[in-house]
């Protein structure tokens, strides 16, 4: 990796950790959920950065994928919030999440549990380790806490204007397995929960252009956003309907409906560990 790159990922690695560490304490009861979206996507811009994909806040059984698009609904006590923050400077992407609850403390060893399992990974996490290992000290950290992991969700690499490049990242054994190599960036993200671990899919928030989009508005999203996704809120101007055969990004929601926590970072490998950028 040229030191230029490098350079562009310690930043939108250094702007998405700090806009996390200041919009946490923002998430408070009766706050409307765009509000805090609002936040993090300008922030982002202030600080030097492009959103990398729209502020992710999936409350509870609703793991990944959702992000408002009005002032409802609003933040009530018990909930368990994920937020989910990608940036990105000229499409070296950074992407990091953390969980918190709103005024109360009951689920604090489900959060403590994905956060234990992140950084149990990431110390594994070096030139030549096979993904399945990774995968294994996660759904090992998180079963012996007697918690389960998700097995559909993933970590991936992330590439220049890439959020899943290709090489996911599991968050249990799974059979199948990929030998990281060196200078590869990967989002790590531990999912824990009191269910089964299943996902079923909800309603679409996000999307992204695909291959299958043609047309001149597509060409003018693209201009926008190249391949990275994307919110109508984003473009109120320009009807979905318009859009046929983006992709589409479904929230994922536990088909227990039990509640879900998530902890993530992006790092850099190296020859013997890894390199934390967010």
């Amino acid at each position: 990796m040229n030191n230029i790159i490098y350079e562009c990922y310690l930043e939108a690695g250094k702007i998405a950790s700090k806009v996390r560490k200041e919009t946490l304490p923002r998430i408070k009861e009766d706050i409307p959920l765009l509000e805090i979206a609002e936040f993090v996507e300008e922030r982002i811009k202030e600080l030097g950065a492009k959103p990398a994909f729209p502020c992710n806040i999936s409350i509870n059984e609703i793991a990944s994928h959702y992000t408002p698009q009005d002032n409802q609904p609003v933040f009530k006590k018990g909930d368990v919030v994920k937020l989910d923050i990608g940036t990105h400077i000229e499409g070296y992407i950074a992407d990091t999440a953390a969980t918190v609850e709103v005024r109360s403390n009951d689920h604090s060893l489900l959060i403590q549990t994905s956060d234990e399992a992140l950084k149990n990974a990431i110390r594994h996490v070096k030139n030549g380790v096979e993904t399945s290992q990774i995968g294994k000290i996660i759904e090992t950290t998180i079963n012996n806490r007697g918690f389960n992991t998700i097995k559909d969700l993933t970590g991936h690499n992330l590439e220049r204007y890439n959020l899943h490049a290709g090489v996911s990242i599991p968050n249990y054994k799974s059979f199948f397995s990929h030998s990281i190599k060196k200078d590869t960036v990967l989002a790590i993200e531990p999912f824990t929960t009191y269910g089964r671990g299943n996902i079923k899919h909800g309603k679409p928030f996000i999307f992204a252009i695909s291959n299958k989009c043609k047309g001149k508005t597509t060409q003018d999203i693209t201009k926008i956003f190249e391949s990275l996704p994307f919110t109508p809120r984003w473009i109120p101007e320009i009807k979905m309907k318009e859009l046929k055969g983006t992709r589409e990004y479904f929230e994922s929601i536990e088909s227990d409906g039990k509640i879900v926590a998530q902890t993530e970072h992006t790092v850099i490998v190296n020859e013997e560990d890894c390199e934390i950028i967010t």
